[in-house]
């Protein structure tokens, strides 16, 4: 079973992220759960999702609390909840940054970025002062790992996010060409 983590804050898309790319996997045959968390419900508060991956049914139901996976759509974030508890030693951290994988050496995983926010500003996705950077981030996700084809992720983005589709399916996909490992 593969288990992502994903931290955001209210309004960047972190629920939307998960729940596109469980569609994309589920499409592709694969068994999944996508659910979220939140404490204060509001834009800006911090937001967790989940998503579960596996060829088996799955029968689990409670929250990740040790994950393969942390993907990070604010590093604003990392200064208060440390994102990588409970990371297995061998897990990936995929961090929305303009700076290198290097620059985080604080952690011992394997460690990607992407600059998710410069990509989603470019597509018009939100605004400048509080862009969307959920379909860019599964783009680069889809990279990072490998689980489900990019194609999958393009249409699941068609039928899930409810405007500027092309824009979206446009941030996936150069998120993944642009993700850093």
């Amino acid at each position: 079973m593969l288990e992502i983590r994903f931290h955001g804050r209210g309004g960047q898309g972190a629920v939307v992220a998960s729940t596109i790319l469980a569609t994309a996997l589920f499409d592709e045959g694969k068994n999944v759960q996508a659910f979220p968390y939140f404490g204060v419900e509001r834009r800006g508060a911090p937001v967790t999702a989940f998503l579960r991956m596996d060829e088996r049914p799955i029968r689990i139901r409670s929250e990740i609390t040790e994950p393969d996976v942390v993907v990070v759509l604010d590093t604003f974030l990392m200064k208060y909840v440390n994102v990588a508890m409970g990371l297995k030693p061998d897990g990936k951290l995929l961090i929305n940054s303009h700076k290198k994988p290097d620059a985080f050496k604080d952690f011992k995983q394997k460690v990607a970025t992407v600059d998710a926010t410069s990509i989603a500003i470019k597509h018009n996705l939100g605004s400048k002062m509080a862009p969307i950077v959920n379909t860019a981030i599964i783009g680069s996700l889809v990279k990072l790992l490998g689980i489900v084809k990019l194609e999958s992720v393009l249409r699941a983005i068609k039928y899930a996010v409810p405007v500027r589709k092309e824009e979206n399916a446009a941030a996936a996909s150069e998120a993944y060409e642009r993700t850093v490992v």
